[in-house]
């Protein structure tokens, strides 16, 4: 017999099936949607983690097997049968093209050019540097390089099957009363088409931490997470810009300057010893960075190629561009008839750099994926986004199959490849219409329909303005939204955590936790 407690903690999770009617629809395949029975089972081991878990290990599991053409010969064999398979990963050939293969120690020692009598150094931030280092001490001596290149990427997806089982359980437990949007993370195609790729899924699952301890109110452990993330992949240091929007509109910045001070302590024990005693092989990945010159998928090849042009000034275009939409996105969390929820704000800034970045590699949607599914967990416009994805991954392989196949021709020309990066970007800038429009007008946002602030704002969620732009500030929120929005199209039960429970009385949210 289950307790009333456990009952009231059930009754305040949110099922999708009950507020999207994309899930709704699915779910009929397994039976329809969740019913009360199912509901007030709360003592069974089928718990929402549980099955996250389950599941994000199965789409990573096929994954892997989507890469096995390469893993028996593509990774090996000259010319474009990687690319024709879309299979390709750049584990295995870094483990001998960056001298993992031979023990050299990154950052300390050069790196034999491969085509070349010239040296350089590891091109990666020192966290990732670390996980690759670590990686290598797992592989064996001994046998063929095919082989221990084999062993190499095996034991890198098994850390990284760790990584992507503690993104789903962060994204799960981020939102309390919404663990089953993390069913989104779990069955992405371009989480299981992508992880394997490179090591992206490190820094974004220590993203996804740093998400879950601030939506707990603890700002400096959510800021060391943020600086660990960071020594990663430089993407996460966007998300301290959107805290700072935020704080500012909430008068908390004394929790921003918490999670800043973490963050770069953090990031200090990791980087500054390498600074100290290898710092030009520390600073290889930012200079390789800058002078990095148009690459696939941004759109700033599509202009290039497309009117002949060089592009020379492209960091300076890039930048600008950034900053441009950073702008934007500070004006409209300030302006906002309601401050943005964090996640909101934190995909927006995301998006920025994938939308105005030089070069656009296949995983990189692993760094919007948690962002888009806390910011918009609506099945409908998750699968248009991750449809663009998908089309995009296939549409880079074919390119590169196409311009290494000799005169073979297999593949997709340059006008069709164009064609997949404009879907890609069109797909994000969808995804980043809809939370603009669920910002603007918040009584869209599936995630307040039963009067939430911010699950995911920690010290953010229910405080009261301070600073707005365009308009005298209100010392409070407007009232809570406790209606359906019209857009579901489905008819949605009360907020679950009105419902009369066993008992008497009706829980709240803030009862059930």
């Amino acid at each position: 017999m289950t307790s009333v407690r456990e009952d009231d903690q059930l009754e305040a999770l949110v099922p999708p099936t009950d507020e999207d009617p994309v899930a709704a629809s699915a779910s009929e395949v397994i039976g329809g949607p969740l019913g009360r029975r199912a509901e007030t089972g709360a003592h069974r081991w089928w718990n929402p983690l549980r099955v996250l878990v389950i599941l994000v290990i199965g789409m990573f599991a096929l994954g892997m097997v989507q890469k096995l053409p390469c893993y028996n010969s593509g990774w090996f064999q000259p010319g474009d049968a990687q690319y024709i398979h879309a299979c390709y990963s750049d584990i295995p050939h870094l483990f001998g093209g960056r001298g993992f293969s031979t023990g050299i120690v990154p950052y300390f020692d050069r790196i034999p050019d491969e085509v070349s009598t010239d040296f350089h150094y590891l091109e990666y931030p020192v966290l990732t540097g670390l996980f690759m280092e670590v990686a290598s001490w797992f592989t064996p001596d001994g046998g063929s390089e095919q082989h221990r290149e084999q062993i190499y990427w095996l034991v890198n997806a098994g850390m990284l099957m760790v990584c992507a089982v503690a993104l789903v359980v962060c994204v799960a437990r981020t939102h309390r009363r919404r663990p089953w949007d993390a069913l989104l993370v779990a069955l992405s195609p371009a989480l299981a088409l992508s992880a394997t790729i490179n090591w992206d899924l490190f820094a974004v699952a220590l993203t996804a931490g740093a998400m879950l301890l601030w939506s707990r109110s603890r700002p400096l452990a959510a800021g060391i997470l943020l600086g660990l993330a960071t020594a990663a992949k430089l993407y996460p240091l966007l998300l301290l810009g959107a805290l700072f929007v935020l704080c500012l509109r909430a008068g908390r910045l004394r929790a921003f300057w918490t999670a800043v001070a973490g963050a770069v302590g953090a990031w200090l024990v990791v980087n500054l010893p390498v600074i100290l005693l290898a710092r030009d092989g520390w600073a290889k990945f930012y200079s390789f960075s800058q002078e990095r010159r148009i690459d696939y998928g941004s759109i700033w090849l599509v202009i290039s190629q497309q009117t002949g042009e060089p592009l020379d000034g492209v960091n300076s275009y890039a930048v600008a561009l950034m900053l441009l939409l950073c702008a934007a996105i500070a004006g409209l969390a300030l302006y906002a008839p309601r401050r943005p929820r964090f996640a909101q704000l934190a995909f927006l800034v995301v998006a920025a750099i994938v939308v105005a970045n030089k070069v656009y590699s296949p995983q990189y949607v692993l760094w919007l994926l948690p962002l888009a599914v806390l910011a918009r967990p609506r099945w409908r416009d998750f699968l248009v986004w991750q449809g663009s994805q998908v089309l995009y991954f296939l549409g880079i392989w074919m390119q590169l199959a196409y311009v290494t196949g000799g005169n073979k021709h297999h593949g997709l020309p340059q006008d069709g490849y164009h064609l997949a990066i404009v879907i890609h970007l069109l797909g994000t800038l969808y995804l980043c219409g809809v939370v603009v429009r669920d910002i603007l007008l918040p009584e869209r946002d599936v995630v307040r329909w039963d009067g939430e602030d911010d699950p995911s704002g920690g010290v953010l969620d229910g405080a009261p303005d301070v600073f707005v732009l365009g308009r005298a500030h209100e010392p409070r929120h407007a009232a809570p939204f406790m209606g359906t929005p019209v857009e579901w199209g489905v008819e949605r039960r009360e907020p679950a955590g009105q419902r009369a429970v066993e008992g008497g009385g009706a829980a709240t949210a803030a009862e059930t936790g």
